[in-house]
């Protein structure tokens, strides 16, 4: 199955989860960490809206099990920090795969996946890794995430680098990882400058998409408007451009988990604040935690396309 169509496959809603009370997700992403060493121009994270560390791994492994025997079968090694700063990554994919989950998958900025760590993934069994590659050229690099410049071209050695190492390991094992990348849909001239970038990575991943400009739950919308106005932030978050659904009701509700580096399962996939929270997994199961009354309240919202006076109305849910 291509990355676009499992992405489908969770966004576009079944009636079966058009309810406030809905079966446990079928994927999940859980926090290896909250650190990340960019600070993306579109990224709340960098306003250190909360504590940013790194999930014990102890918690991670009761974790995974605990949501493998409910059913759950992809999961994400990454929500909000860059999962390539956690010293047990490669621990944690083997550790997944040795629980059972069909599908281990993983997103990153793409500037700490050496050779070495690529392989380390690969051969612990990681399934999919994706590259989110957010600019056109080494200018871009730097005003979109703020870090230095020369970060450009060892991104770009990384995402060659991850192709070779990854048709050695598979020819050598017969597992293969699949290798992706996702750039944001910018508007106007940066939208032809993005193009040439979209064809340079096709001819080194198995598959490239786009992705409307999240507003990250509302905290960036003012910022992005100010500093980087050849981007349109969008309502809440509709998946991928190609197979975009409405805002409301918000499929993040009601089809994938999301779990802190704390260990709090919480219904946004940006929550950089406590508003959307659905249950702190130390103390209470992940199936209690997934049909909360604060889950099913903020469902409840969705499902009647009101949202007025929850944590989602900020998601320019109306816009």
């Amino acid at each position: 199955m291509t990355i676009t169509a499992r992405i489908d496959a969770i966004t576009h809603l079944p009636p079966e989860r058009l309810a406030t009370v809905v079966p446990p997700p079928r994927s999940v992403k859980i926090e290896l960490t909250g650190r990340c060493n960019f600070a993306c121009a579109f990224c709340a994270r960098g306003d250190r809206l909360r504590e940013q560390a790194d999930m014990p791994f102890p918690l991670y492994q009761r974790l995974i099990r605990e949501m493998r025997e409910a059913g759950v079968e992809e999961l994400g090694l990454f929500y909000l920090g860059e999962s390539f700063m956690y010293p047990h990554l490669t621990e944690a994919i083997a550790e997944a795969k040795a629980v059972g989950y069909p599908y281990v998958f993983l997103t990153t900025n793409g500037s700490l996946v050496s050779r070495g760590k690529a392989e380390s993934a690969f051969r612990a069994g990681l399934d999919s890794l994706k590259f989110s590659f957010n600019f056109a050229d080494k200018d871009q690099f730097t005003r979109v995430t703020n870090v230095k410049g020369a970060l450009y071209e060892r991104v770009r050695a990384n995402v060659h680098g991850a192709r070779q190492v990854r048709d050695a390991v598979e020819a050598e094992t017969g597992h293969r990882c699949g290798l992706y990348a996702s750039y944001i849909e910018y508007d106007g001239e940066q939208s032809e400058k993005m193009r040439a970038t979209a064809d340079w990575l096709r001819g080194i991943v198995d598959e490239v998409y786009a992705l409307p400009l999240y507003n990250q739950a509302g905290l960036c919308k003012q910022r992005i408007a100010d500093d980087h106005v050849e981007w349109a932030p969008t309502a809440g978050n509709m998946g991928r451009v190609g197979g975009l659904v409405p805002p409301l009701p918000c499929w993040a509700l009601l089809a994938e988990g999301h779990v802190s580096w704390e260990g709090v399962l919480t219904g946004c996939c940006f929550a950089h604040t406590p508003d959307f929270d659905f249950g702190d997994l130390r103390t209470m199961s992940f199936t209690d935690a997934w049909n909360s009354p604060a889950a099913q309240h903020l469902r409840a919202a969705n499902l009647a396309r009101d949202v007025r006076g929850t944590a989602c109305e900020r998601c320019v849910a109306y816009a």
